[in-house]
């Protein structure tokens, strides 16, 4: 078959798979919803990230038509630059300290970090996840483990994921949804259920020229209905109550 031959019928299935007069779905979302969010909708485009990088990108004239936070800071933000619609919680999750499977750092709980001397994973103090582990951490009482130890910090909690499972970490903070994404190479520890800070997803429709903007309210009806919580807990996340 000659190529040219080819690009013709690639480009007629691709319009194919668009109906006439739809808008092609852009959806920004958090690092942590990056197996769920395709789960749930194979249909859009995402583009997955730190909520605060994807904030920036979007209040930068970032083609996006969607926007789902792991915190309501960005989302809300956003809102406030009438940037998005007003934002809506959509899921819940917890921190949990995860380890490797080896636990060379000979990690038990999050008390053995005050001893020091361990390679540690965090998030950036600009990202959700990283927020999230400094209040959880001085709730404890264990601020002075960032000192005590050698701190790595990422920009997005899939870095702290793959750092701890690849073994160039001892222990890092992390979602409990992304500790079941890697959950045959690392082990989570449970932590106080009293120090954890509230972890709330947002999701918004972006106010832009060209936005897809009914496409972007169906996406969001999705997530928030039946089959996207559905979704959503089976892959970890807790639920908000439905209004």
């Amino acid at each position: 078959m000659r190529r040219t031959t080819l690009a013709a019928i690639l480009a007629v299935a691709a319009a194919l798979a668009i109906p006439a007069g739809a808008q092609a779905l852009t959806v920004y979302a958090a690092t942590s919803l990056t197996n769920v969010f395709p789960a749930m909708d194979k249909g859009p485009t995402y583009s997955f990230g730190g909520s605060n990088t994807l904030q920036r990108q979007i209040e930068n004239g970032a083609p996006a038509d969607v926007f789902a936070s792991a915190g309501p800071t960005e989302a809300q933000t956003l809102f406030r630059e009438g940037l998005c619609t007003r934002p809506v919680t959509f899921a819940i999750n917890r921190l949990v300290l995860l380890i490797p499977n080896s636990n060379p750092g000979n990690v038990t709980s999050v008390y053995s970090l005050r001893s020091g001397g361990r390679k540690l994973s965090i998030g950036t103090a600009g990202v959700p996840l990283g927020a999230y582990t400094r209040a959880l951490l001085k709730r404890l009482r264990l601020s002075s483990i960032l000192s005590s130890n050698t701190v790595s910090q990422q920009t997005n909690v899939g870095q702290v994921s793959s750092q701890v499972a690849l073994g160039a970490a001892d222990a890092g903070f992390v979602y409990y949804t992304d500790g079941l994404a890697v959950k045959a190479r690392t082990k989570m520890i449970s932590l106080p259920k009293w120090s954890q800070p509230p972890v709330r997803y947002q999701i918004c429709a972006v106010r832009r020229s060209g936005a897809a903007t009914g496409g972007a309210q169906a996406f969001i009806r999705e997530v928030t209905g039946k089959a996207g919580r559905a979704a959503l807990k089976g892959y970890g996340f807790g639920l908000p109550p439905r209004k």
